[in-house]
């Protein structure tokens, strides 16, 4: 039973951590004249023990946790070094990451070489991919919504995912 005597649905429970831990939503923010990001409030505790911010797969970067770069870490970690997609995948991962940590102002600084790496300018796209988000520029960006909302290109592109609702 739940606080108010109504019996609690731990499964619901479960879920709702889940998905109220996760980044959603799309927000257009500037970048300062030093390559500063304010992180939307929201996102923010999620970051609380700092974070890890690489360049992404698409001209674009991702912000992960620290928790979730760990994950990634320990799972490139595992793969052998003699893999030549491998060695190129943790060059990508390891020799664009950098730490980061929110300042009182709830920034980050973005270092130079990613900013140019993702073709970012002062306008950015601030997008939440769940377990961690992405920082696109606006043009990048559009080109990806223009995929996204592309509804018969999606009936094929997503029907073997297989995704149940209910």
């Amino acid at each position: 039973m739940g606080g108010s005597g109504a019996p609690v649905d731990y499964r619901r429970s479960l879920i709702n951590k889940g998905v109220e831990h996760m980044f959603l939503g799309q927000y257009q923010h500037n970048l300062d004249n030093k390559g500063r990001l304010i992180i939307p409030a929201r996102f923010r505790e999620m970051l609380a023990d700092g974070a890890y911010i690489i360049q992404g797969l698409d001209q674009n970067l991702m912000v992960l946790t620290s928790k979730t770069f760990e994950l990634i870490n320990q799972r490139v970690d595992s793969e052998s070094i003699t893999d030549p997609k491998v060695r190129l995948l943790r060059r990508l991962i390891y020799s664009t990451g950098e730490r980061v940590d929110i300042d009182g102002a709830g920034r980050i600084l973005i270092p130079q070489f990613l900013r140019q790496a993702a073709g970012l300018d002062t306008e950015i796209v601030i997008v939440g991919v769940g377990n961690y988000f992405e920082i696109w520029s606006p043009e990048r960006w559009n080109e990806q919504l223009a995929q996204i909302q592309d509804t018969k290109a999606n009936e094929q592109r997503f029907a073997e995912f297989n995704i149940p609702i209910g």
